[in-house]
């Protein structure tokens, strides 16, 4: 029998389009007048004074773990290079900024001289402003040109609503400049009727990658005039870019470079990140070019107070008898309450979109409890909202109406929310980099800000709630993208041919991987050779080929069935687990049962209730071993690397009480099976080493399924994932292995580079997993070390103290260096974020 983990990524994939992120947008900058550190504003009580009050009460004070003090910090100056034009430098004074930081102005000079350069900087450090002073210079040289349009440059970011917020702030800036610059969005809501005039006379565009990919790229004979000026590439956000959708973006980015090359232009790259490990190299492997790295942030922050927050034990029992922490979701909705009775101005970032809808709620019906006026100041933000509900709480959000949001990442990077006092985390958000993202949402105006990190009951919350220097003083994670992995390239290369016909000279911009899948292509039909090249001979798209985002089919609408009302979408791989026939859905505040999932209309029918539970799908998960990349020794046993194919079925969902998590019960399921060829990582043990370890038969798959659980939680660690973008299977005798294996695979269509990154980092990772395991109180197995909330067999079964025992073996026999980078953890050359305490 095979016990498995499945990734959440098959199902919900990156999110939708429309979700809105945040920037470093210029009024931001204000505080660059000051010249000294920020200090809190108003009659705002200092963020220790909040946590003070949040910790008194019964047993509150006991559930902070850690407190960590990140003092204020003075900025530093510089001035803006001589070749930034007056008129530019004038309209940045007008906006309240006297002079630049010195990573602006460094990040500044190397764009003017013609080099790309990343800007890896805190955040509400000014990074756009980094760019926009060269690239306004170069768009008013431009202007000035006789050549009829000039200068122009093309801006990037992850979503639309982030290039319109970036839009708005440019026109604001802009605004003495007159007519010289103009700026404008060229994306899906763009009407019809304004796009012929963005083609023709705007010369600083800003869109997202999606509509690079499907509207500028094929039809760039339309943009010929725009291409055939550029000079600058602005990619914001750029550490968003990983995995497969890092992956996609990279061969976007070389497509472009491409159709550039063929109206003569060069364009320059200037990227920014507000928290990465190894940015030069991270944007080299995005836009496959040399690039600088502009890394020290010179700008002033406030103090910040970061707390580790673990809910008590409660009296309730779960799985096998397992004792239960209070739920992440409803300590946060506590806290929420508490801090918006206080007046501090809120966001609680939530990981699931049911969660943020459950904080929200549970929030507004206790304050209600208070003052029915405190109850409408608090909502929830998410992904699958229609876009008018969005702008409407991002205006609330704004104007400081709402007090309090429970947010999905949707809001990670999203809209300016400069004056926020306090950010809750529901859960550690998978990387140290959206953690500091995370917590950078508050104090944006310069003020003093608490961020706390609630844990969840699984294993790596709970091992970082009590290593906080796994958290405080270790870099950010280094980005993974794998431009390479053919389910990647080979649609982009098909895209590329249909723009212009592929030659020999053209491979190498797309990689070494390139030329072997060109006959492939050809044999099925995709391509055509001739003698000046590869030609895309079908009539369909060919860019239609390459889902960038990974969301793997059309979005399944969600229908009031009473009144055909549509409240909105899922992704359809994420309908099977999420709306499928008797699943829970939260809306808004108001609770549906979905009564039918119509797979082939993509449709789901709800109607409103008001059941006391919530619903979690189970799936069954099998897997084979396709190819073996690498095969190292671990005494008798073996770690691998290679391509696997997984095949998965929702077969049923259980229903949870709302807050303890009780299972009240399970209904079974008729959906389809799902198949994905990816890498995995994986490691295999011999009889020896189960006696050596004292494992015996009737404790082994327990032992097996135990670890497997613990190594996917902690590989989050490791590379930068979470534990919802990767899946597991343990085996006691695998098929493919004649051997107990476990398993750990991508939850992508050929892999997302995250299964690499465990093998060469497997003697780390693997020691972490046993430590989490070994350190837990429990007596034979827990959320917070073994059990795991996506469990397809129940966490059934499980032996804590066999899978102790089975990886303490396994370790004893592991060499120091399975691999070129094994044997130590991931070790970028500079970080940024909060430095090491």
């Amino acid at each position: 029998m095979a016990f498995n983990h499945l990734p959440a990524v098959m199902y919900d994939a990156f999110g939708p389009l429309s979700v809105t992120p945040v920037t470093d947008s210029v009024p931001m900058a204000r505080n660059h007048r000051a010249g000294g550190p920020p200090q809190s504003g108003g009659n705002r009580p200092s963020p220790r004074i909040v946590l003070d009050r949040l910790a008194t009460g019964a047993d509150r004070a006991a559930r902070i773990t850690h407190t960590e003090h990140l003092p204020p910090r003075e900025g530093r100056h510089a001035v803006w290079p001589d070749r930034i034009r007056a008129e530019v430098i004038n309209a940045i004074q007008r906006a309240g900024i006297d002079h630049p930081w010195t990573h602006q102005a460094t990040a500044a000079e190397h764009a003017l001289d013609g080099e790309s350069v990343v800007i890896a900087t805190g955040t509400a450090s000014g990074k756009s402003l980094a760019y926009l002073a060269p690239v306004l210079t170069t768009l008013l040289d431009g202007s000035e040109a006789p050549n009829g349009r000039g200068t122009t440059a093309l801006y990037l970011a992850p979503t639309k609503a982030l290039a319109a917020d970036q839009c708005r702030a440019v026109k604001a800036l802009a605004a003495p400049l007159g007519n010289r610059v103009r700026p404008a969005v060229y994306d899906g809501d763009t009407p019809v009727e304004e796009r012929e005039w963005v083609r023709q006379y705007a010369n600083y565009v800003l869109t997202n990658p999606d509509m690079l990919h499907r509207g500028i790229l094929p039809s760039h004979p339309r943009w010929a005039s725009f291409l055939r000026s550029l000079r600058y590439v602005v990619i914001d956000e750029c550490h968003t870019y990983r995995g497969v959708f890092g992956s996609h973006v990279a061969q976007v980015l070389r497509r472009l470079r491409r159709v550039c090359a063929r109206y003569g232009s060069d364009p320059v790259f200037l990227l920014a990140s507000a928290t990465a490990a190894a940015p030069a190299a991270a944007a080299g492997r995005l836009t496959g070019l040399p690039v600088h790295e502009v890394a020290d942030d010179a700008s002033p922050r406030g103090e910040l107070v970061f707390a580790l927050w673990e809910p008590p034990l409660t009296d309730l029992t779960g799985e096998k008898g397992a004792p239960v922490r209070r739920s992440a979701t409803a300590e946060t909705a506590d806290l929420l309450t508490d801090l918006t009775v206080q007046g501090a101005r809120t966001v609680a970032f939530v990981r699931s979109r049911r969660g943020a809808e459950l904080v929200a709620v549970i929030a507004q019906e206790r304050l209600a409890e208070v003052d029915h006026a405190l109850a409408r100041r608090v909502a929830a933000y998410r992904g699958g909202y229609l876009p008018e509900e969005r702008r409407a709480l991002e205006t609330a959000l704004h104007s400081g109406e709402l007090l309090g949001l429970a947010a999905t990442t949707a809001l990670e990077l999203g809209i300016d929310v400069s004056g926020l006092d306090t950010v809750l985390i529901a859960g550690y958000p998978g990387t140290r980099a959206s953690l500091w993202q995370q917590a950078g949402r508050a104090g944006r105006s310069g003020q003093g800000a608490l961020a706390i990190l609630i844990a969840r009951d699984d294993p790596l919350d709970t091992f970082l709630v009590h290593h906080p220097e796994a958290l405080f003083q270790q870099p950010v994670e280094s980005t993974v993208l794998d431009p390479d992995n053919p389910y990647v390239l080979a649609p982009h290369l098909c895209a590329a041919a249909a723009e212009l016909p592929l030659t020999e000279d053209d491979l190498p911009l797309f990689g070494p991987a390139a030329p072997g899948l060109l006959p492939q292509l050809e044999t099925a039909g995709l391509l055509r050779r001739r003698a000046s090249g590869w030609y895309w001979t079908r009539r369909e798209r060919a860019a239609d080929l390459a889902d960038i985002r990974g969301e793997g089919g059309r979005p399944v609408q969600i229908v009031e069935a009473d009144t055909g009302r549509l409240l909105g979408t899922v992704d359809e791989p994420a309908s099977h687990a999420s709306v499928h026939e008797g699943a829970v859905h939260l809306h808004q505040g108001r609770t549906y049962l979905v009564r039918e999932l119509n797979l082939t209309d993509s449709v789901a029918l709800v109607e409103e209730a008001n059941p006391p539970y919530s619903t979690t799908a189970r799936d069954t998960t099998a897997l084979s071993v396709l190819e073996t990349d690498t095969e190292v020794p671990w005494g008798d046993g073996r770690l691998c690397f290679g391509s696997v194919e997984v095949t998965h079925q929702v077969v049923s969902f259980l229903r949870r009480r709302l807050i303890t998590g009780e299972v009240l019960g399970e209904s079974r399921l008729d959906l389809p099976p799902r198949t994905l060829r990816t890498r995995a990582v994986w490691w295999t043990v011999t009889e020896d080493q189960l006696d050596a370890a004292r494992v015996n038969p009737e404790q082994l798959g327990g032992a097996l399924h135990a670890a497997e659980h613990a190594s996917i939680g902690m590989l989050p660690l490791f590379a930068t994932c979470d534990r919802w973008d990767i899946g597991g299977v343990s085996v006691p005798l695998h098929p493919d292995t004649l051997l107990p294996t476990v398993f750990v695979y991508d939850g992508h269509p050929g892999g997302a580079g995250f299964a690499e990154r465990a093998f060469r980092t497997a003697r780390e990772w693997l020691t972490a997993t046993r430590e989490a395991i070994a350190s837990c109180e429990c007596e034979a197995g827990c959320p917070s070390c073994v059990q795991s909330p996506k469990c397809g067999n129940g966490n059934e079964p499980l032996h804590k103290r066999g899978a102790v025992r089975l990886l303490t073996e396994l370790l004893r026999s592991a060499p120091g260096t399975p691999g070129p980078e094994a044997g130590r953890a991931p070790e970028p050359a500079r970080t940024t974020g909060p430095p090491a305490p």
